[in-house]
């Protein structure tokens, strides 16, 4: 079967390999033909990279790779755009900086084990801390931390407790948590697969500025994270998309980023 896609690109079917052509049963049916127009563009740019693709080790694992997209088209409010997926097969979800290896974030001695292994999640959780003035920005080690986890796990503090309940409360808000590559390969530098990736992010960002107009709304505000997330500036018609920049989570200077403490803290996401 072929069909046209949103850059007007002619594809078949038969181009994208089953093992991704599938993972797009994972997202919200508004997404479907979009997302099929984005992998045709990708072969229109480069004929062999999917197939390399499937043929390698690539997380997200578990048919995640558009895990993102289970938000549905209408609700997109923000569009926040990371480097690329967690390098490990437990954490990479297919959500930007969503750790499947995290549940609990809080514990005896601060932040759980499990979200200080993850960078950027420690870092964006400390960001929103100092945001709601339980941090100070000049003392968010380990030690500043004991009292304000104590407080958050006690039954009555009305905090969120859990990895799912930030995610939830960010996708309440409208997020779409996006990288700027789908993909993790070990062996391919994350800036060459974000490169492969553009044409997709290209038909997504089409279709989401293109809906918001035939709706008479402004585009959703686009959140890049980092250098390669900034790179996407240069995409024909982001220049219509609200902005916030910032650098990636993974710099222990995102913690004190005014403009993300402005942005994120306004959501109070803290809270249950």
């Amino acid at each position: 079967m072929t069909a046209t896609n949103h850059a007007g690109v002619q594809a078949t079917k038969t181009t994208i390999p089953a093992t991704i052509d599938a993972a797009i049963a994972g997202a919200d049916h508004s997404w479907h033909p979009i997302l099929q127009a984005g992998l045709a563009a990708i072969s229109a740019a480069d004929p062999h990279y999917l197939a390399a693709l499937a043929s390698s080790h690539f997380l997200p694992t578990e048919g995640r790779l558009f895990a993102a997209f289970k938000q549905p088209l209408d609700q997109v409010r923000y569009v926040l755009v990371g480097e690329g997926p967690y390098p490990r097969a437990a954490s990479a979800t297919g959500v930007c900086f969503m750790d499947g290896a995290v549940e609990a974030l809080w514990s005896e001695r601060g932040l759980s084990k499990a979200v200080n292994r993850a960078t950027s999640l420690r870092n964006f959780m400390k960001m929103l801390l100092v945001a709601d003035a339980q941090l100070a920005p000049d003392n968010t080690g380990g030690d500043a931390l004991i009292d304000i986890a104590l407080r958050a796990r006690a039954e009555a503090s009305g905090m969120i407790q859990t990895l799912q309940a930030l995610q939830q409360g960010l996708t309440a808000h409208g997020f779409l948590l996006l990288n700027a590559s789908l993909v993790f390969r070990p062996e391919v530098a994350p800036r060459k697969d974000a490169l492969a990736w553009r044409p997709f992010l290209q038909i997504v960002l089409d279709a989401l500025r293109q809906h918001a107009a035939g709706q008479g709304r402004t585009p959703p505000t686009l959140i890049l994270w980092g250098k390669i997330a900034e790179e996407l500036q240069a995409l024909p018609g982001v220049s219509e998309f609200p902005q916030a920049l910032s650098e990636h989570p993974y710099n222990l200077s995102f913690i004190r980023n005014a403009r993300m403490q402005e942005l994120f803290g306004a959501f109070d996401l803290l809270r249950s």
